[in-house]
């Protein structure tokens, strides 16, 4: 990972410019995963820091603007960009790390290049369809996992997909796992999302609700309360709360159970994904991470 965040910085301070090297600075750097999947598929491969640093530079780009759409003060615990220095500087930050980014990817054999850059496209679809489902309360679940895996799962699709290619490796089993991974990745984060106290998460609990946001728990839980609950649930939607009528939600998706039905989905993903690559262990070990993150 050391030669990943070597190319990092060196691709930002081939922007030339300070206010980038000192906004980017600010920004945490997560967990890496698409690098990390990338370095594992692709550990021989003289470019396969470089391809790493690249889906990371295209990552941030998207969070900033996630950030912006979202107006959401921190990021991983930090005060965000637009919070700090304003959403129009956000915004442009965002745009120079994606231009950066097509920039080196254009280096690279077509089909790797094509695979990254057309996930661009899908991650940026995703967020609209994110935005726009949020303006009234979802119960669809085949439409949320849609949306799902264009806006979070298909980038780390697209760099297992990519690593893949980079070796003459099966790149369609290594897509497969990367969505799947995607996928199961985020809706243990909507879980958390309910579950985690304000300080694991670096964010409210319960913060996506009160954006308009209805992940499985809550499209579950709408499936199964009575038509008086289920008027009530409606009435807190992409609202602040009271910590009552939070603790109302909790208890009743405690005493339905959604929370174990939405991770039995996560569950029943990663064990496709395994099935997928059984033999590599590195990648099942990835997977086993995940998966048994505290819920």
């Amino acid at each position: 990972m050391q030669r990943v965040e070597k190319e990092i910085q060196r691709l930002i301070t081939e922007c030339d410019y300070d206010e980038v090297t000192r906004l980017f600075n600010m920004l945490s750097g997560g967990k890496r995963l698409r690098a990390k999947l990338i370095l594992k598929i692709a550990a021989e491969h003289k470019d396969a820091p470089l391809l790493a640093a690249i889906v990371e530079l295209i990552h941030a780009a998207s969070l900033l603007h996630d950030d912006v759409i979202d107006e959401a003060d921190t990021r991983r615990g930090m005060a965000s960009v637009n919070a700090t220095d304003g959403s129009k500087t956000a915004v442009m930050l965002g745009d120079i790390l994606y231009s950066k980014a097509f920039t080196e990817l254009v280096a690279f054999d077509k089909d790797v290049a094509q695979t990254i850059a057309a996930s661009v496209t899908a991650l940026s679809k995703g967020e609209m369809m994110d935005v726009k489902m949020a303006e009234e309360f979802n119960v669809d679940e085949e439409k949320y996992l849609d949306m799902l895996y264009l806006k979070t799962a298909t980038l780390i699709e697209a760099a297992a997909k990519a690593a893949a290619l980079l070796v003459a490796k099966d790149a369609e089993a290594h897509a497969l796992y990367g969505r799947n991974l995607g996928l199961s990745f985020q809706i243990i984060d909507d879980i958390l999302d309910i579950t985690a106290d304000e300080e694991s998460l670096g964010k409210p609990a319960m913060n996506d609700f009160v954006e308009g946001k209805c992940t499985l728990p809550y499209i579950y839980l709408y499936e199964l309360l009575s038509d008086d609950e289920k008027e009530r649930l409606l009435s807190s939607h992409a609202k602040k709360i009271d910590k009552s009528e939070t603790q109302w939600i909790q208890d009743k998706m405690s005493e339905y159970k959604t929370i174990e039905k939405s991770f039995a989905v996560a569950q029943k993903l990663s064990d496709e994904a395994k099935e997928a690559l059984s033999n590599d262990e590195d990648l099942v070990n990835i997977l086993d991470t995940m998966i048994k993150r505290s819920y």
